[in-house]
């Protein structure tokens, strides 16, 4: 039995998700928002399961940008 091809965040994607993170680092959330739909859903999904395989969530990783400013 084959597993199941890990999905893919596309490139503009993976730009949109760090426009978000930033946005929200600056205290900028409908930038943030803005960003954020303008991943594909397929990029999405992806986003959602590498977060979840490091123990966190899109929200959390939002969260953590705005309270620490972008700063690990």
């Amino acid at each position: 039995m084959n597993a199941p091809a890990p999905a893919v965040i596309r490139p503009l994607a993976a730009v949109h998700l760090r426009d978000a993170l930033t946005a929200a680092a600056n205290g900028h959330g409908p930038a943030a928002l803005a960003a954020l739909m303008h991943i594909d859903p397929e990029s999405w999904a992806a986003i959602e399961q590498r977060a979840a395989a490091l123990g966190t969530g899109l929200i959390d990783l939002l969260a953590t940008a705005a309270r620490t400013g972008g700063t690990p």
